[in-house]
Formats: structure tokens, sequence, C-alpha cells
């Protein structure tokens, strides 16, 4: 096979030596041809610096600001030169022979708009964590991950379409995001894979689940698993992915549902519990959409 380049995007916030883990395997792959760009999303607490010291060949950026999942990816995106596009989350660990699968899956079928790996837990590597993603229920805005925490006994080992791809690995061409444009920077953090997955579905290309290339995920070690940060983040995207992408009478029965069943019912979950700040989240969440009510840049495609 022939081998383009590969542009490997990881982003940095604190925790400089998980990006450095992830690096260290990204040196024992097989594949020939990749660029590694790192982008270090003002890391308020641990210097990075280690990081272009251990790796000198990585291109390493320095953003001033924290930009969220989206916005650091969209910065290292600008500056890359492959044909495809790898966003790898710095809290994994790649198989060597992990590249090639993808690279062919592409280069078989021009209609694909984007691709992941098999994902399985680092700390259970036989369990799976992605297969494969269900389409959304339209109105809860929930969706089902095909596979998780299932054990890998090989019944996902065929490539097979998925709704969506993962945000922790997913390539995408760079033909394709020059069509459709970066990741959406209003999101911050979560859902923006499953906006941009979304316009690059109704741009009429294909999503794929590769079997055959594995990653290992460490999973949510900047925000904490179950952190009032990643509740205020999920809920506030949610409902941002619903502004976007959710139109007509489906949109108003599901804003009602979101406003006066799901997000109370589990505000108050937690609230009983003694959660009070899993409570407060949820509360800053629904008020940031007040704040924003007719924010145009909630529905702004941002061009590469």
């Amino acid at each position: 096979m022939d081998f383009p380049l590969i542009s490997i995007i990881t982003i940095n916030y604190d925790h400089p030596e998980v990006t450095c883990e992830l690096l260290a395997s990204l040196r024992k792959i097989t594949y020939p041809n990749i660029e590694i760009i790192v982008v270090d999303n003002a890391s308020p607490n641990d210097d990075p610096a280690c990081i272009k010291e251990n790796y000198p060949e990585i291109i390493f950026l320095q953003s001033k600001e924290n930009l969220g999942f989206a916005g650091g990816n969209n910065l290292g995106v600008r500056i890359a030169k492959g044909k495809y596009i790898l966003l790898l989350n710095n809290d994994t660990e790649v198989d060597p022979g992990f590249l090639e699968p993808l690279v062919a899956k592409f280069e078989a079928n021009p209609m694909i708009g984007a691709v992941s790996p098999k994902i399985k837990f680092f700390h259970t590597p036989d369990t799976i964590q992605f297969a494969g993603i269900s389409e959304f229920n339209p109105y809860t805005i929930r969706n089902r991950g095909i596979g998780y925490g299932e054990k890998d006994r090989g019944q996902f080992d065929r490539d097979s379409e998925t709704a969506f791809v993962h945000g922790a690995a997913m390539m995408v061409p760079m033909a394709v995001i020059r069509k459709v444009g970066l990741m959406a920077e209003c999101y911050f953090l979560y859902y923006e894979e499953h906006d941009w997955a979304t316009r690059i579905k109704n741009a009429g290309y294909q999503l794929w689940y590769v079997h055959n290339s594995t990653i290992l995920h460490k999973e949510s070690i900047s925000t904490g698993k179950i952190s009032a940060l990643k509740t205020y983040f999920m809920n506030r995207s949610r409902l941002l992915y619903l502004r976007r992408n959710v139109h007509g009478t489906v949109f108003f029965i599901a804003i009602l549902y979101q406003l006066f069943i799901s997000i109370p019912k589990n505000a108050l979950i937690f609230l009983f519990k003694g959660y009070s700040g899993h409570f407060n989240a949820y509360h800053r969440a629904v008020s940031w959409h007040v704040k924003h009510l007719y924010s145009k840049e909630i529905h702004l495609q941002p061009k590469f």
C-alpha cells in the first residue's frame, strides 16, 4: 500500500506524563509516514515542557488560553499537512499496527468521511469501550455505545457503518475537513465530535468502525469520571447539539423533555444524594443557554 502522510493531533491539559506515554507508544508504530502535533491547552498546573524535551520529533503548540477540545484540535488541524487527520486523545495508547487498517479503509472507499478504531479500556484491555455507536434518540439526545462494557470475544471483529465516530480516536480526510469545516468551538467539551460527524454525514459521507485497528483508552483523566465539571459540560453540550441539529416539531418536544423532565429529574437525584455541586452544574448548564438564547455564535460552522 501507499503511505500517505497522517497528521496525528493530540491535546495536552496538565498531566504531561500521560501525553508522554501516548508518544512512547506512537514511537513503536509500523506506519512510516506521520507527523505528530501536540497542542498544550494552556495547562494551569503542570509544565508541559518535558513533552518536547523527551520527544523532539513532535510539533509542539502552546495555546495562550484553554480552547477546549474542539478549539485545541482545530489549532492543530490548521497547521497539519497530512492527507488524513487523526484526532487522538492523549490518554490513549496504540497498537503498533493500528494505522494501516484505518488508511486502507479510506483508500478503498472515497465516500467514507470518518473512521474510528476499536477502543478498549486501558486498565481492562479485554473490555470494549467502542465498536460503533447507535443513532441518537431525537428527543432524549442519547444513544448507545455498541459493545460498551462487553468482553472482547471477537463478536465485533468486522468493519461496520456507525452512526457516529468516537472522539478519543477519529480519523478524517483533510479533503472532508475542507468541505465541511472544523469542529464547532462553542461546545468546549463533549458532543463536538457528534456535531462534526452529523455535518460529515449531511455532506453525503459514511462513518465507519474499523475492527482490526485497536487503541487503549484511560478515559476522563482531565475532567474526572463523575465530576461536576463533566456534569456541567455534558448537559450544556447536549442542549447545544439539540439547538444546532434538531429542527421543527421534534425540536420543541425534545427541548421540553430536556428542560422539564430529564434535567430536573437528574438534578434532583444528585441533590437528594447530597451532591450539591452536580445539582448546581445542571443549573449553570441551563442558565448558560438562557444567557445565550439569541447568540449567533451557537450556529456558526467554522471554516478551515
